[in-house]
């Protein structure tokens, strides 16, 4: 069979299912840039355009087909204060910069940093991404007429029920058809788009940012736009992992990192704030069928056809089947198999989901959440290895020379061991080292070594290095500071 060229895979291999996923997409993207427009104090205009700009642009320039980037509570929580203290041109600007930082970061191919995030951090990235989908939900279901409750049911109903009967149309875009139908037959007194927030009359405009050029503009601007870069970043790179794990392809992380700066500076200069990838709509579009760019552009596309051409259409579609939507999001997020595996899996890697999760819904900072289960991975993992590390002796027969085995890895987290454990205060003439079996990571292991030969020296005692590899040998004769004469290395094959 002759393989499909990457253009053919990307946005025609899949029209169909790419479209009716990308219209489901847009009009969940509604209610979320809406929301998030108002957490960072903006109006919703300036998230509903990120979202239609973010998402067209990145079907283009991003690295994972099928994924979703829009308008994030993740980046919205960094620009309150930013918009509060300076206004939104800064925002806008920040925006700019928060772009050129994402692109470079590309360009450095920091996308392989994602080796370092360990599959619990994942697990628990998920769970509590699922957890706050629902938690954003909650305003719904409190103090709302009764309707309200019915209709999320029907579209629950409805969500998990049609696929048995096809799978043709996506379950969600059922959900919202008949949902808002019943709303308008009926004349249901229950919310609507129309009540989340003043829609756009027309389309973004073009233009700069209308902010000063000066050193004080930029000192202003700088640490905000680093921190929208990284969060940006980490968010979307989990999202890609999470969207190639859902549909066993790959995806081109530092491409994506790229294409991630490209779409935030063309929202900043069409009037909208900065995003990155947005998990749940990732998950709604994978889920309701879609596999390449032409979803993305889809989504993009169709919410600004329905922001600017069908306006009234889109105002009376109720909140509760946007809300229905957004609750299976949240089920088929959350990985229920975690929790069983809470009994299985080791004690560390248990400690590390749950961690990530109680974090992200404490602080509502994914990016937070996963620096704490990256750092706890990191101590766990240092742990580990450190235990594998051991030191064993032997003494001659006359009593002159105690001989000491290490075997291992020496670094920072059992140089300490190391040290401990040959000791230099044993009357015995000469204490030899043997590190044949063993590797110097870093200079913390340098410096214990250095602490043993030079406190025994201090004690009368002769010592002998042996074994060094060719690795260590050089960490060593880098760093360490007592007599390299005494430092035998091992000969190199």
């Amino acid at each position: 069979m002759i393989p499909q060229s990457p253009f053919r895979r990307d946005w025609l291999s899949n029209i169909r299912g790419d479209i009716l996923s990308g219209i489901v997409v847009a009009l969940a993207l509604i209610p979320e840039a809406i929301g998030f427009s108002v957490i960072a104090g903006v109006d919703p205009k300036v998230g509903l355009f990120a979202s239609v700009v973010i998402a067209t642009v990145i079907a283009f320039a991003g690295g994972r087909p099928a994924m979703i980037s829009a308008a994030t509570a993740a980046t919205a929580v960094v620009m309150v204060d930013l918009v509060r203290d300076h206004g939104v041109q800064y925002l806008f600007a920040a925006t700019i910069l928060m772009g050129v930082f994402q692109i470079i970061a590309g360009i450095l191919k920091l996308g392989r940093l994602m080796r370092f995030v360990s599959q619990s951090v994942m697990t628990g990235f998920v769970n509590a991404l699922a957890i706050l989908i629902f938690l954003a939900q909650l305003p719904e279901l409190v103090g709302v007429p009764p309707a309200t409750y019915g209709l999320i049911a029907l579209g629950l109903a409805i969500i998990y029920l049609v696929p048995r009967l096809t799978r043709a149309i996506p379950s969600p875009l059922v959900a919202i058809a008949v949902l808002t139908v019943i709303t308008v037959v009926f004349r249901l007194d229950v919310r609507t788009v129309a009540h989340l927030g003043e829609l756009p009359s027309s389309l973004p405009s073009f233009g700069l940012p209308s902010v000063p050029f000066t050193l004080e503009t930029l000192r202003i601007l700088l640490p905000v736009a680093l921190t929208l870069a990284a969060v940006g970043l980490l968010e979307s790179l989990l999202t890609a992992q999470i969207v190639d794990d859902m549909t066993d392809t790959p995806s081109d992380k530092n491409r994506e990192c790229t294409g991630q700066g490209i779409a935030n500076i063309a929202s900043a200069v069409f009037g909208g704030m900065g995003g990155c990838a947005m998990i749940g709509q990732s998950v709604i579009n994978v889920s309701s069928g879609a596999r390449g760019r032409l979803s993305t552009l889809v989504a993009g596309g169709f919410l600004l056809v329905l922001l600017v051409a069908l306006q009234d259409l889109l105002a009376i579609v109720p909140v509760a089947a946007l809300t229905a939507v957004m609750i299976m999001v949240s089920i088929n997020t959350f990985s229920w198999r975690s929790l069983v595996r809470l009994r299985t899996n080791p004690v560390p890697s248990s400690v590390v989901m749950l961690a990530t999760v109680a974090t992200v819904v404490a602080t509502s900072d994914l990016a937070i959440g996963v620096g704490v289960g990256v750092l706890l991975s990191g101590v766990f993992f240092a742990g580990k290895v450190s235990r594998l590390s051991r030191v064993t002796s032997t003494q001659s027969s006359d009593g002159r020379v105690r001989t000491y085995r290490v075997e291992g890895q020496v670094f920072f987290a059992s140089a300490g061991t190391f040290a401990d454990a040959i000791d230099v205060l044993e009357p015995v003439e000469t204490i030899v080292i043997d590190v044949g079996a063993a590797h110097f990571w870093d200079i913390s292991a340098v410096g214990a070594l250095d602490r043993v030969v030079l406190k025994a020296r201090r004690h009368g005692r002769e010592v002998e290095v042996i074994g060094l590899n060719a690795a260590s040998a050089t960490m060593v004769e880098r760093f360490a500071v007592h007599d390299k004469d005494t430092v035998a290395s091992a000969p190199s094959h």
